[in-house]
Parts: C-alpha cells; sequence; structure tokens
C-alpha cells in the first residue's frame, strides 16, 4: 500500500511584481522555497514512499541560478524520492527550464532523489506504477494524457496500484479551450486508481480519485469561502479500491479576501474586528484584500484611513479596492459654519455644502456629477483637515 503526498503548481521564482516593496516580495518569493522544508518535514514525518509534483515546479524557464540552487538543496532534504512532471510554466522541451545546463548539473549534484520524468511510459516505482503526463510545450492542442487512449492496460503489473501524474485543465477557457486539456472519461474508471493533478490552484476533488492538489503556498486573494490553497494530499492508494486522501497544511502566508459596507461608526467598528480576527498581531505573515462601499462622516473616514494606513505597514501586502463616499455630519457643518473668527472657512464651507446638496450621482451625466462629487468631499475634507491641524496648535501653545 504506498503512500504518497501529491502536490503541484511550487512556482519557485514567481516575480510578484505587483507587490511594490521590494523587501516584502522578497519575501513572499522565498516563502515559496521554505514551503519546499515543510513538505520534507511531512515526508519525514509520515514516512513517505515518494513525493509526487504535477507540474510548474518552477514558474518560468528564467529563474535565477541562485534560486535554483536553494531549491534543489531543499529538495535533497525529502526523505523519499521526489517525481516530478512539467507543467507550463516549467516544460520540459527546448527552451523550458528542465534543458538549462545549470538545471541538469544542480539535479545531479544536490539533489540524486528528485526524478524528473520526460517520457511518456508506464513507470515502475514507489510501490505503484506512474503513469507521466509530462507537457513537453507550454501550451499544446494535444493532450498531455492522450497516450493513455491507447495504452495496454492488461500489460501493466496486475498487483500494484495505477497513478496518473497529469498537468492540465479538465474544463476549457475561452480561446485556451482545446490547450493541454486533459479527458478522465476516455480512460478506464476500473483501470486507474488515482489522478494526480496539476495546475489548478485550488484545491479541487473531481471525483474520488481525482484531485487538483491545488498550490502548497498561495499565490492569490480567494474567490470565495471554497477556495482552499495551502495544502498538499496525503494519498494512501490501493489496486482497484478507493484511496484515502488527507489535506495537510503547508502554507505559511495567509490571503485574506473582506467585503465591507460602511455607513457608521458601528460599522468601520465592525470592519476593523473583522480584519483583526484574520490577522491578531501577526505582523509581514498576511496579505489582505479588502472591499469598501458605503458612506461616513468626516471624523470616521479619518478614523478608517489611519487603520489603513496602519494595517498596510502590519501587512505583507494590503490592497483596498473602493471607498466609502465622505458625507459629513449635521455636527460637523455646524462645527465650520459657527467660525466666527474664521469668516472665510465659514464661507467656503457654506459654498461646499450647498454645491454638494445640488449635486447628485443619480442626476444626468451621472459619471460626471461623480466626479464632481468627489472633488468637493475631497475639498471638505482638506477644510476639515485644516482646522483639526489648527485647533491643535493652539490647544499645544497653550498647553
Amino acid at each position: 500500500m504506498p503512500r504518497f503526498l501529491h502536490t503541484a503548481d511550487w512556482q519557485i521564482g514567481k516575480p510578484y511584481h505587483w507587490i511594490e516593496d521590494p523587501q516584502k516580495r522578497a519575501r513572499l518569493q522565498q516563502e515559496r522555497i521554505n514551503a519546499v522544508s515543510r513538505i520534507a518535514s511531512t515526508a519525514s514525518e509520515h514516512n513517505l514512499d515518494a513525493v509526487l509534483v504535477a507540474g510548474d515546479l518552477f514558474d518560468s524557464s528564467t529563474v535565477a541560478p541562485g534560486i535554483v540552487m536553494e531549491v534543489m538543496e531543499a529538495i535533497a532534504s525529502i526523505s523519499c524520492p521526489v517525481l516530478v512532471i512539467p507543467g507550463n510554466h516549467d516544460h520540459g522541451g527546448a527552451g523550458g527550464i528542465w534543458q538549462r545546463r545549470d538545471v541538469q548539473r544542480q539535479m545531479r549534484e544536490r539533489c540524486p532523489n528528485l526524478q524528473l520524468l520526460l517520457q511518456k511510459e508506464p513507470q515502475v516505482m514507489a510501490g505503484m506504477v506512474l503513469l507521466p503526463c509530462p507537457l513537453l510545450r507550454q501550451r499544446d492542442s494535444r493532450s498531455p494524457a492522450d497516450w493513455l487512449e491507447s495504452l495496454n492496460w492488461s500489460a501493466l503489473p496486475h498487483d500494484q496500484p495505477r497513478v496518473v501524474l497529469a498537468h492540465g485543465s479538465v474544463q476549457g477557457f475561452g480561446a485556451d479551450a482545446q490547450v493541454n486539456q486533459l479527458h478522465l472519461d476516455r480512460w478506464p474508471e476500473e483501470e486507474v486508481d488515482y489522478i494526480a493533478l496539476g495546475d489548478w490552484h485550488a484545491l479541487t476533488q473531481l471525483n474520488p480519485r481525482a484531485w487538483y492538489s491545488g498550490t502548497p503556498e498561495p499565490d492569490r486573494f480567494p474567490t470565495s469561502s471554497h477556495d482552499q490553497r495551502s495544502q498538499a494530499l496525503l494519498v494512501d492508494v490501493h489496486r482497484q479500491r478507493t484511496p484515502e486522501v488527507t489535506p495537510m497544511a503547508t502554507g505559511a502566508m495567509s490571503w485574506h479576501r473582506i467585503d465591507a459596507k460602511l455607513n457608521s461608526g458601528a460599522d468601520l467598528q465592525g470592519l476593523k474586528k473583522t480584519i483583526a480576527s484574520s490577522v491578531g498581531r501577526k505582523v509581514g505573515k498576511d496579505l489582505v484584500r479588502i472591499e469598501l462601499s458605503g458612506q461616513l462622516s468626516f471624523q470616521e473616514h479619518q478614523q478608517l484611513q489611519q487603520h489603513l494606513q496602519d494595517l498596510d505597514q502590519q501587512l505583507l501586502h494590503l490592497r483596498i479596492r473602493g471607498m466609502p463616499k465622505r458625507r459629513p455630519e449635521p455636527g460637523e457643518f455646524q462645527r465650520f459654519l459657527q467660525r466666527d473668527d474664521a469668516p472665510l472657512i465659514r464661507g467656503i464651507t457654506t459654498e461646499l455644502a450647498a454645491e454638494l446638496d445640488d449635486n447628485s450621482a443619480t442626476a444626468p451625466g451621472a459619471e460626471h456629477n461623480a466626479t464632481d462629487r468627489a472633488m468637493l468631499e475631497q475639498a471638505l475634507l482638506e477644510l476639515q483637515r485644516i482646522v483639526l491641524e489648527e485647533a491643535e496648535d493652539q490647544e499645544a501653545s497653550c498647553g
């Protein structure tokens, strides 16, 4: 009864260009390499026969030589054979990373336990019959698993479980519908005991025998509560029996997606609690995307901005989509309108407030009006900032 770890889509060397801070970007890149060490720990703890990598171990053919050396050293720490097929990011053909001389030399010198499977033929190893379906080019209109459709299944050992290792999609998308396509229904169901898939980055079970493991370290924000990443799959496989599959956590970074409509101070406090429950006091370990809408008073809006600034320092990455509108409460208007000592501020406030009341995003020319409204809100916000700073300066001088 072989036991192995099914993993895929490490994509070592992923650039993360959208992370502006170079130190944070480097930390995120390094964590993908660190995930290999966590896989090694899992392999040792569970006494595995093999680790299967279903494609895209590397992100591209241009990964730096130093990163290649570090990855090979990490793979060497895995206490069992590491059986790898190329995927679309690290295809096995001409121009691919596996054809680079430095990569081949590092494989020989640093990690003899890594076996790159480039041939589409049955291979008996680690107590099972492995049926590799490597990608030899980045985009192929032919299925990488088409050779299984003409395989003589009766010629395979009868007492060892059969495991397909493939990289590609079982569902077409747009113009790429026929690229790297896999057709699981074309293989005799009773002849295959487990199908280890790579390419989809979220954990996906297609049927009791076919799984996408997802990425060991997440690389994007979740699209729903069912979008599960940060794992590999521990698989106990038997001949002609349903495999036992257990997800094993491997990720260190946490990616969160939060939607919030803010129309009051209570809503703002609710958002802070939601963020705190997701991130806690961790620093540099989380990436958060927040979708904001609604309408807040000037004071509440400033509190939101301050909280987001602090959060940006704490997180590895903060992405904001949308922002609540700024609308002063009556008391905030009166604070400006009652400034007898500052007739200019009082006059500007009166004029801006009147224009804001006249401007409606729902009136004809909504797009133009929305732009005008944003400018008016910003002007009022700046006016409030000036008044508050003046009050603070006066208080400091009196103290």
